[in-house]
C-alpha cells in the first residue's frame, strides 16, 4: 500500500476543510513550503496538493505550489 501525503491550500495556508465547508476550517499553517519539506523528510516521495481556492472559483495558489515544486 502506498500513501500520498496531501496539503490543502487556502489563502495562501495549509488548512483542512470540516465537511468541505470552506467558512469552517482549521490551520495548520501558514508555510505551505515547510509543510511539503517535512513530508519529505518524513520519507514522502509523491505529495498530492490541492489548490482550494481554485477550486472554488475565489482564486489561485500557483506561485505556492510553484515553490513547493522548487523546494523539494
Amino acid at each position: 500500500m502506498k500513501i500520498i501525503p496531501a496539503i490543502d491550500l487556502m489563502d495562501g495556508k495549509v488548512v483542512r476543510l470540516y465537511k468541505g465547508n470552506p467558512k469552517n476550517k482549521t490551520i495548520y499553517s501558514d508555510n505551505p513550503v515547510e509543510i511539503a519539506k517535512k513530508w519529505e523528510s518524513s520519507g514522502a516521495d509523491m505529495l498530492h496538493v490541492v489548490d482550494l481556492d481554485a477550486t472554488l472559483g475565489i482564486g489561485k495558489n500557483t506561485k505556492i505550489i510553484q515553490e513547493i515544486s522548487k523546494n523539494i
